[in-house]
């Protein structure tokens, strides 16, 4: 075998691990220990984080995320840094903590950084419904570091590891499997939770509190548990056990499940679903939600595209909320048929038109560096749905689940971007879908379709005029219902004139009626 050179392979290996990086990454964080101590007498946390990285540059220092303690008094205050028994040198600022030694590429290292402090956010410290005190990981988009010192972004991506030291009469579940529970003294009790697969930030958690527990069996060799506060233990229960459907539905139609059990948790997220690894959690209510059946589908679909496959920056979130969007459509289409879809799909059509109204940008906005939480939008929930339900109808269900599966095989661990995505379908299906991306993804807005017709009697044909009124041309099928029968027009520029044979003057037109097509129309005769 002829060797490459030491070096050659040293640059070849680090800007591989890069492009999975942050832009300007230093390091590439592999693994993460937190064992965090919590108490019902106070809000404050004492943590103890080993964080095991790979360096990707040779430097002689490098950031981590951590919120530093403030006038208010919340924030976290770091004590001591050490790489085995040696102190290592460090600073804080507002968001940073920079350590100060030097790493060669290609070189893993651990520090182990003890740190304690109240919680700005991120770990919701409160009191339940029945007044009782719980605490829950609530990370999403990047407020990890308000408590888990991390690289809290969702290009980087470790295993976890959470050793919980609490008072003895809570539950704790997390992501991962559960390793060990042990009693300890003064009526206390350390879990000890490990997650193998790699998770980025924003889905790394733990939930604390007096849970009822149920193991509702294993599906498809996975073990789904039920966790809900023990005074809906009758409700949550039978509602939680939808994921007994949704959970095999799934891992038939785009492929293995990543992670070693699935959790299903009541909590106290801000959110009314919170797609955490093998953990999700619910909002409060949800129990009694008359829509947790499809809350469920969509924080479930998330196992597999925006945990397991990770969009590469919030830029790209159509790529996790678009995706959970759809696919919750696509489960209630395959369980209640076709009309669920139609229905879902004009309710969401209204919601990206009213948004549209509100903020004309395109589904990929670059525009928002700071404050994620504006990209929960209608874009890249809805229109990003939408732009899938497009694909499929373009591709034919045969190209469309073909390249789903392989996207997801492909960056199954890893993270993506659109044009990744891209790429991954037209491969599949052996068609450019240049133009389609560009206008449905990149380009604000949507067709605004206006149809004029006119019956031409003397030789029995019915004259279409089609124009699109926005200011980008889009190209599309359009398929109109003539009286009842169904017509195709291809429609590829600003104006477009189609006649088809007709044996009397049209009674209904009606464009669109399968409800194929992100546009807005209005009909008139000419």
């Amino acid at each position: 075998m002829l060797k490459l050179p030491a070096l050659f392979i040293s640059s070849i290996f680090a800007c591989f691990v890069a492009q999975a990086q942050p832009p300007g990454a230093i390091i590439d964080v592999q693994h993460y220990k937190f064992n965090i101590d919590l108490n019902d007498s106070t809000n404050n946390i004492v943590c103890k984080a080993d964080v095991t990285l790979k360096f990707i540059k040779n430097t002689r220092s490098f950031n981590l995320d951590l919120v530093q303690k403030n006038n208010s008094g919340k924030g976290m205050l770091i004590s001591a840094i050490t790489e085995g028994d040696k102190a290592v040198e460090f600073s804080q600022s507002a968001d940073k903590l920079t350590i100060n030694t030097t790493g060669a590429v290609g070189t893993d290292h651990t520090y182990t950084i003890s740190y304690q402090g109240v919680p700005a956010d991120g770990l919701i410290i409160s009191k339940n419904k029945y007044g009782k005190r719980t605490f829950f990981g609530d990370n999403w988009p990047n407020r990890a570091h308000n408590w888990l010192v991390s690289v809290d972004d969702p290009a980087d991506k470790a295993a976890v590891d959470f050793v919980v030291t609490a008072p003895a009469h809570y539950d704790v579940v997390a992501n991962g499997l559960k390793l060990s529970e042990t009693d300890l003294p003064a009526g206390r009790k350390q879990t000890h939770w490990e997650e193998k697969q790699v998770l980025p930030t924003k889905i790394m958690v733990i939930g604390v509190a007096d849970f009822a527990i149920k193991n509702v069996g294993n599906v498809s060799g996975i073990p789904v548990y039920s966790y809900v506060f023990p005074q809906d233990s009758v409700k949550g229960f039978k509602s939680y056990n939808y994921a007994r459907e949704i959970l095999p539905f799934f891992i038939k139609k785009v492929g293995p499940y990543a992670y070693e059990k699935l959790a299903n948790v009541q909590s106290k997220t801000i959110f009314g679903g919170m797609e955490n690894a093998g953990a999700i959690f619910y909002h409060e209510e949800s129990p009694t939600d008359r829509g947790i059946e499809a809350l469920m589908a969509h924080e479930i679909a998330h196992q597999w595209f925006g945990d397991a496959a990770s969009e590469k920056n919030f830029f790209n979130l159509w790529l996790s909320e678009g995706f959970a969007t759809y696919m919750t459509h696509y489960y209630l289409e395959n369980k209640y048929g076709i009309d669920t879809l139609k229905k879902r799909l004009v309710a969401d059509r209204a919601k990206v038109l009213a948004f549209e109204k509100d903020r004309l940008k395109p589904v990929v906005d670059t525009s928002e560096r700071r404050d994620f939480m504006v990209m929960l939008n209608a874009n890249s929930y809805e229109k990003g749905s939408w732009v899938l339900h497009m694909l499929r109808r373009k591709l034919g269900e045969e190209a469309f689940w073909k390249g789903i599966r392989e996207y997801y095989a492909e960056y199954k661990g890893g993270n993506a971007n659109t044009m990744d995505f891209m790429k991954v379908m037209e491969k599949a299906s052996g068609k450019d879908l240049d133009v389609f991306i560009k206008q449905w993804l990149y380009t604000a807005g949507h067709p605004d379709v206006v149809i004029k017709w006119q019956y031409l009697s003397n030789i029995h044909t019915i004259k279409l005029t089609v124009t699109q009124q926005q200011q980008q041309v889009y190209h599309f099928p359009l398929d109109i219902s003539i009286n009842g029968q169904m017509h195709r027009v291809d429609v590829n520029s600003r104006e477009i004139t189609a006649n088809f044979s007709s044996a009397k003057q049209p009674t209904k037109i009606v464009p669109d009626p399968n409800i194929n097509l992100l546009a807005t129309f209005a009909v008139s005769k000419q």
